[in-house]
């Protein structure tokens, strides 16, 4: 059983599991998976041959780009931008208004945030291409990871981070 709106734009060769909902406006490209217990919430737009695993949650206007592999139970918060050729690892959490560039690899259990102390929305961090997040990583609101940016697992990154460097640590520095 599942419920695929008539307002979904599905291409071809895609593939839907069991319990999955796809709401309104949702656009699939070509050689899409998506496995069981997924919701796809309205404006949300998937990428040819992407891989989407179970338990997904992708709220409205989340977009994905083309040969992306969404590990289960990833949740985006909504109005976030996913390139091509990324991997988000389990359980990850991807923070409204956050970007992820190309060739990106986020380890499982990753969190970002776009909230304040003040529970202010500052809006999601802007990840470069050709980054790898370590596992449990934690990245603040609104700070940029620039290009091949390496950070360690267990890090929280609350400052922006330069092109080409490793950072580690809590909170994160460069290595």
């Amino acid at each position: 059983m599942k419920f695929v709106s008539e307002k979904a734009i599905i291409g071809n060769n895609v593939e839907i599991g069991n319990f999955t909902i796809i709401e309104d406006d949702v656009v699939i490209g070509d050689n899409v998976i998506i496995e069981h217990h997924c919701v796809i919430k309205s404006n949300v737009i998937i990428g040819r041959n992407t891989i989407i695993k179970n338990f997904v949650e992708l709220r409205e206007n989340t977009e994905i780009g083309q040969d992306c592999i969404i590990d289960s139970r990833v949740s985006t918060s909504g109005n976030c931008k996913i390139g091509n050729n990324v991997t988000l690892r389990y359980d990850t959490i991807i923070a409204r208004g956050v970007e992820i560039g190309d060739n990106t690899y986020v380890c499982p259990r990753v969190m970002t945030n776009n909230l304040n102390t003040s529970k202010l929305q500052i809006g999601g961090a802007k990840i470069g291409a050709d980054c790898f997040i370590g596992t449990n990583a934690v990245i603040q609101h609104g700070i940029s990871i620039g290009n091949n940016v390496t950070i360690g697992s267990l890090a929280f990154v609350n400052k922006d981070c330069e092109d080409n460097s490793v950072y580690i640590g809590i909170p994160a520095y460069k290595k």
